[in-house]
This record gives structure tokens, C-alpha cells and sequence, in this order.
């Protein structure tokens, strides 16, 4: 009888697993679907923006507006809504982001693009859209506690393709059909996402909720560890993805159709890498974050030289794999030093700190052209950063959990 029982609880066992493995699956690819749907909505105002003003009657200050309130209130928005997901669960963090989202694509598409008040309103909501990465990482943490959480992190991160999409449509689908047609298919694939999470998705079942606060986040030296990794790489991503056009245009006379095309597969490289950065952090924990950031410094101190082209190739094809490497490598140990009870914050004010960084490294690269006529003093300070943050990362930290 005893013997029949153990059998029992060990079939029992198997079972559990097998639910709890298909289950991670699931979420692995509701979620990346979901981020990669959201940053296509997200980033669709930037590519319709030169057709809206004129709709909008916007001047140059409001049409940059339109295009920068989306990814301040996706990056700022990313700490309110991980600790939603922490406190509510990511599952429904993720839904309440994608719900407005969809309101606001729906209010830009009822005519809300015709005018500067109805494109600012809806430019602010559609921001929403960024803050599911934050959700998703909690989703993802829950998921996979152990090996595996970096591999999936990377999946989940590679939703930043997104924009990519949003951008080869937007244009094309507003002058074809119209410009209210780019938000309503956004609109209905983000609905339909929200269905299936809805209906197939639940949050793990080990899950535990947030017991502190913002204040217990900022106690936790991994936040502000990580957040220092992260605002160095998306500063030089930025720098050297969005900027690139405007930096190998001044910098090396490149045309700018071929500086689209180098900009285009920097961001694929750096984003292709995200995947391995986490499945080489899942198994040598720590590793990757320091030679990635090392390999960094390197080649961004080589480019404060201004190379030749043949040479620059080099240089931004190592940059985006380190870049790309160090992102899931730092999440990662973000992950592991949050601990489950507080990862969607933790996650949303390192990603938020990243987003300001951001922000600051074109003005960075913009400010050196203009005092010195030429970017090395900016990409030597961002060289700079990169190995203060390689050094940061190889120090342990006394007291601190393990990451």
C-alpha cells in the first residue's frame, strides 16, 4: 500500500512538472508576443508624426512632442506598473496595460490625430504600451526561477523588434487606406493578444506579492547597481542606433539611405544577441554582464578615434552583440537580487533610469559636435562609462544577495 502511494505521489510529481513546463511555455509566448505587439504601437507615432502635423496643424516643438511624450511615459511608466505586477500579479499588469493602450489607439483612430489636444492625449496613453516590458519580466521571473529565466528574459526582450514592424506599415498602410487604419489594426492585435493572455495565461503558481514598497526597491543595492549597467548600455545604444544615421552622415559622409541600412542591422545584431546573453548568464552567472560590458568599453573607445569605415564595421558589429549580450545578462541578475516579491519594480526603475539615459545620449553626442566638431569627446565619455560599469559589475557586494 505504502509503496503504491509513493508511486502515486510520484506520478503526481511528473504530472505537476509537465503542467508547470507547458505553462512557461505558454506565458513565454503570450507575453513576447504581447511586448512585441505593444512596442509596435508604441513606436507607431514616430513614422506617421511628418503626416500628423500637418493633419494636427503642429508646429516642429509639437511634433516632437507627439514623438517623445510615447517613450517618456513608457520608460517612467515602467516603475508604477511593476509594482502593479508585483503587487496584482504581471498577468494583470500586462492586461490593464494592454486595455489602455487599446483605448488610446482606438481615440487617435476616432479622430483623435486631427487635432494637437486629441494627438497630445493620445501620444501620453499610447506610452502605456511601453511599460509591458516591466509585467512581462515579472510574468517571465515567475515562470522561470531558476536556469532558464535568462534565455527567456532574451525571448522576451526581442519584442523590441516591434518598432521595426510598426514602422515598415505605418506609413505605407495610412497612405493606402488611411491614416485611422495603422491604429485600428493595432488596436485589434493588441485586443486580440489581450484575449488570449486573458483566457490561456495565469501567473505562476509559486508567485508571492510585494510586502514593501518603492522604498524596500531603493533599499536593494542591485537596483541601483543595475540601474548604473543599464543606463550605460542604452545610452550607447541609443547613441549608436538611433543617432547612427546623424553620426555616420557627419562623421563619415555616408548617404542617408546606407546610414538607415547600418543603423537597421546594428539594432537587429544587438537584438538577435539579447536571447544569448541570457542563455550564457543562466550558465555562467555573472560572466557575461562583465566581459560584455569590458568588450564595451573596447570598442567604443576604439570609435572616440574615428576609425575608418572598414573599421567602424567592426566596431558597431561588436558593439551590438555586447550591447545586446549585457541587456539580458543584466535583467538577469536585476531578476535574482530582487528576488520574486519584488522584480516588476525593480525591473521598472532599472528600465526606467535606461530610458532617461536615453534620452541624454543624443544631446551627449550633439554637444560634442557642436563645441568640437566631432563626436570622439562623447563616445570617449561613453567608453568611460562603460568600463566604471564593467569594474561596478566584477565587485561583489557585501551583504548583498547573490546575483
Amino acid at each position: 500500500m505504502a509503496s503504491c502511494l509513493a508511486e502515486l505521489r510520484a506520478a503526481g510529481a511528473v504530472v505537476q512538472d509537465i503542467a508547470v513546463r507547458d505553462g512557461s511555455r505558454r506565458m513565454l509566448v503570450l507575453v513576447s508576443v504581447g511586448y512585441f505587439l505593444s512596442v509596435w504601437a508604441w513606436g507607431l507615432l514616430s513614422p506617421l508624426a511628418p503626416l500628423l502635423r500637418e493633419d494636427a496643424g503642429l508646429d516642429a516643438a509639437g511634433q516632437a512632442l507627439v514623438v517623445a511624450l510615447p517613450v517618456l511615459v513608457g520608460c517612467l511608466g515602467r516603475v508604477p506598473v511593476g509594482a502593479l505586477a508585483d503587487r496584482f500579479g504581471g498577468r494583470a499588469a500586462f492586461l490593464a496595460a494592454l486595455a489602455v493602450s487599446i483605448v488610446a489607439l482606438a481615440g487617435l483612430a476616432a479622430g483623435g490625430y486631427r487635432t494637437a489636444g486629441g494627438l497630445l492625449a493620445g501620444s501620453a496613453l499610447l506610452g502605456v504600451a511601453g511599460t509591458t516590458f516591466a509585467a512581462g519580466v515579472q510574468v517571465v521571473s515567475g515562470w522561470f526561477p531558476g536556469p532558464g529565466r535568462g534565455l527567456a528574459v532574451g525571448v522576451l526582450g526581442m519584442g523590441v523588434c516591434g518598432s521595426a514592424a510598426g514602422g515598415l506599415t505605418a506609413v505605407r498602410w495610412a497612405g493606402a487606406y488611411g491614416m485611422a487604419v495603422p491604429f485600428v489594426v493595432s488596436a485589434v492585435l493588441l485586443a486580440l493578444c489581450g484575449v488570449a493572455l486573458a483566457v490561456l495565461g495565469r501567473d505562476a503558481p509559486a508567485g508571492s506579492r510585494r510586502t514593501g514598497g518603492l522604498s524596500a526597491a531603493l533599499r536593494l543595492p542591485i537596483t541601483w547597481r543595475a540601474s548604473g549597467w543599464y543606463a550605460v548600455q542604452f545610452g550607447v545604444f541609443v547613441a549608436f542606433s538611433v543617432y547612427l544615421p546623424v553620426y555616420l552622415g557627419n562623421a563619415y559622409g555616408l548617404p542617408a539611405a546606407d546610414a538607415g541600412t547600418w543603423m537597421a542591422a546594428f539594432v537587429v545584431v544587438a537584438v538577435l544577441a539579447r536571447p544569448i546573453g541570457g542563455w550564457l548568464a543562466d550558465r555562467v552567472p555573472g560572466r557575461p554582464l562583465v566581459v560584455s560590458l569590458a568588450a564595451l568599453a573596447v570598442v567604443a573607445g576604439v570609435q572616440a578615434f574615428t576609425p575608418p569605415l572598414p573599421v567602424v564595421a567592426v566596431t558597431l558589429l561588436a558593439m551590438a552583440v555586447a550591447l545586446g549580450v549585457a541587456s539580458s545578462a543584466t535583467l538577469v541578475r536585476a531578476a535574482a537580487g530582487a528576488g520574486p516579491s519584488l522584480v516588476g519594480l525593480v525591473t521598472g526603475l532599472v528600465t526606467a533610469a535606461a530610458g532617461l539615459a536615453g534620452f541624454a545620449s543624443p544631446l551627449l553626442m550633439a554637444a560634442s559636435y557642436a563645441v568640437t566638431g566631432g563626436y570622439g569627446a562623447a563616445v570617449g565619455l561613453l567608453a568611460v562609462a562603460a568600463a566604471v560599469a564593467a569594474w561596478s559589475a566584477a565587485r561583489p557586494r557585501r551583504g548583498a544577495r547573490p546575483t
